[in-house]
């Protein structure tokens, strides 16, 4: 059981934290090579509309954040404080919105 929580934990950390410039070569590339090199983990999915334009959606990174604060788990490489910052932009922008 301990694997799985540690397997959890490092895949909710590199969709928060996870860099996505492989996929945004993909985007603005006509004829992607050694795509099967590419780190596309982050991407929850691709469309490519009638018109051959590409469409490239994200996992929510606010949603992995919220899911490491409920594993309870103390992130990597200190990044605590950074994502005590995120999660209280993300509640203060929640009820500001919510107030006009």
């Amino acid at each position: 059981m301990q694997y799985l929580s540690q397997k959890a934990v490092s895949g909710y950390e590199r969709l928060a934290f996870g860099n996505i410039t492989d996929a945004v070569k993909l985007m603005f590339s006509d004829k992607p090579e050694n795509i099967e090199n590419y780190d596309l983990f982050n991407v929850a999915e691709i469309k490519r509309p009638k018109d051959n334009s590409m469409e490239i959606k994200f996992f929510d990174r606010l949603k992995a954040l919220e899911k490491l604060e409920l594993l309870g788990r103390p992130q990597k490489n200190n990044t605590s404080d950074f994502y005590n910052a995120i999660l209280c932009g993300l509640k203060n922008s929640q009820s500001d919105g919510e107030d006009t």
